[in-house]
């Protein structure tokens, strides 16, 4: 397993205000390409990368999640935690010159967020009213106290939008998703399909200063060997999300040009799995999905298809949530001695013979549509499958056919996938489990189909229990179920690297990396 490699992200962000220059054009890559630039209505990885900039929260992190202000400049918690008011930042304009205000936030969060938002419908259900006493005061009213609330109100998670440009729309279809108007440093001004977005300065922000950047150019390459040349010719500055692949850093680290960190990806806690269809024959059988869970070597995929950026994976729960105590170890273990005999065993008992042909059964294996390690792990997963008496077809689509295959239509049996675990598990691991959040249309949340009124209750009582022991307790007891009941195989925590060029300062500023407004990155001319 890789270690850390912190890089000189944090010397960057220690620059003196002295030195900062203003002006320049900086170039990032994302890959894949968005399907959309609608933050508020998909968290695909993609779409944030490039959205964050045009879009803001009410808050934003600090490295040790700290909140900051963003949008509001100030807030107060009620002694009961049921009311939090913001005080709002004057002076605000949307891109269109629009003036922003408390309306703004009460319809983004009522109207928006929490309706077609893939976490909101869980993260901010305990919203019950924003009040707009004036233009620069929202008041939330909670149903009850919710001390995951804040951390959730940043750029990237909950993004606010213009009253006036979504009212009276169809929010899913307001053609924004392609155009954002947003109150962020820099301005959407156009989408080349295939080849960049172009955001410019926005000259009116609020933040005196800033942005330091003329224009951010976020372009999109298929071809991996293309990024990394790109990188180390100085066409591009800034990659993140492995956008450079993991067997392309260590060289382009050696380069005086180049920086290389893990940092920037705290927030996000991801872990890299598969997962079933439960609703989907044979994987509606727990002991078909136990068995395919026993057969994955998660050290194999680390190591030799991610190159060590990772670790394996115990449950729906990161290790990153250890020292709270939410995170157990204690749970069923599928590493055995010999994985392909023990997982062969385990369907040969749960009655799946082999025909005269070696093949128990046949599925297609729906790949993550995100680049090369993907198709890697997929072929890898195939020749798994094969030894068990599998037969799986490979289909790789485009974000968008994928997205709505397994989170609209249900129309898979097998799919490879990451989600962000998120600073709490409110926030990130019960949309994937909990029944309430087979939401279809909406992306990224309950696309197993899996549903058990134990773990939803588990998950109600830990939303809301206070005492630490308590709620530890309550997440050991879910984490056990769902990983002896495997709707998910979990694989690996997946580790990502940011490269960027050394001529880019503050490029990784907070636990958000690259989700982060990029107002204070700026580069030497």
């Amino acid at each position: 397993m890789r270690s850390l490699m912190l890089g000189a992200a944090l010397a960057a962000a220690a620059a003196s205000a002295s030195a900062q220059e203003s002006g320049g054009t900086m170039v990032m890559v994302t890959q894949p390409e968005p399907p959309n630039l609608a933050s508020y209505l998909s968290t695909s990885g993609p779409i944030g990368q490039v959205a964050t900039k045009v879009y803001e929260g009410l808050v934003t992190l600090g490295w040790d999640f700290e909140i900051q202000p963003a949008l509001a400049k100030s807030w107060e918690v009620s002694e009961d935690g049921l009311t939090v008011t913001f005080n709002l930042q004057d002076g605000v304009t949307w891109h269109d010159g629009e003036a922003f205000d408390s309306a703004d936030v009460q319809f983004s969060i009522m109207n928006v967020l929490r309706e077609v938002h893939p976490r909101g419908g869980a993260t901010l259900s305990i919203i019950e009213a924003v009040e707009t006493p004036d233009p620069l005061t929202a008041v939330l009213k909670l149903s009850e106290p919710a001390p995951y609330l804040m951390v959730a109100l940043n750029g990237y998670e909950s993004p606010m939008v213009a009253q006036h440009v979504f009212e009276g729309t169809d929010i899913r279809a307001n053609e924004t998703a392609n155009a954002p108007v947003g109150t962020g440093p820099f301005k959407f001004v156009e989408w080349q399909k295939g080849q960049y977005v172009r955001l410019d300065k926005n000259e009116n922000y609020w933040r005196d200063g800033r942005p330091y950047l003329d224009r951010v150019v976020v372009r999109f390459i298929a071809d991996a060997s293309t990024r990394t040349a790109a990188m180390e010719n100085g066409e591009l500055h800034f990659a993140a999300f492995g956008a450079i692949p993991n067997i392309d850093v260590p060289r382009l680290e050696e380069m005086d040009s180049i920086e290389v960190t893990t940092k920037g990806y705290e927030y996000f806690a991801p872990i890299m799995q598969l997962q079933f269809n439960v609703d989907a024959k044979p994987f509606d059988d727990p002991a078909v999905r136990r068995a395919v869970a026993t057969a994955m070597d998660r050290e194999f995929v680390v190591e030799n298809i991610w190159f060590g950026f990772g670790k394996p994976a115990t449950g729906p729960i990161s290790s990153n949530f250890a020292a709270s105590g939410i995170y157990t170890a204690d749970v069923p273990s599928f590493e055995v001695d010999d994985r392909i005999a023990a997982a062969n065993k385990m369907l040969d008992d749960a009655g799946y013979p082999r025909g005269a042909d070696g093949v128990r059964f046949s599925i297609v294996h729906d790949m993550t549509p995100y680049g090369e390690e993907w198709r890697r792990f997929g072929e890898y997963t195939k020749q798994v499958l094969a030894e068990i008496g599998v037969a799986a077809e490979l289909r790789y689509e485009d974000v968008a056919t994928w997205l709505k295959r397994v989170y609209t239509d249900y129309d898979y049996a097998l799919s490879s996938n990451w989600l962000f675990s998120m600073p709490d598990p409110v926030l990130g691991v019960h949309r994937q489990y909990h029944s309430n959040q087979i939401r279809p249309g909406t992306v990224f949340v309950n696309g197993t189909k899996w549903s058990s009124p134990e773990t939803d209750a588990l998950m109600d009582a830990a939303k809301t229990e206070t005492d630490p022991a308590a709620r530890a307790e309550l997440y050991a007891k879910f984490q056990n179920i769902i990983v002896e009941q495997s709707p998910i195989v979990f694989m690996h925590e997946l580790e990502f690297t940011t490269v960027y060029n050394t001529k880019l300062h503050n490029a990784v500023s907070g636990p958000l990396g690259v989700y982060n407004s990029f107002a204070d990155v700026w580069l030497e001319q």
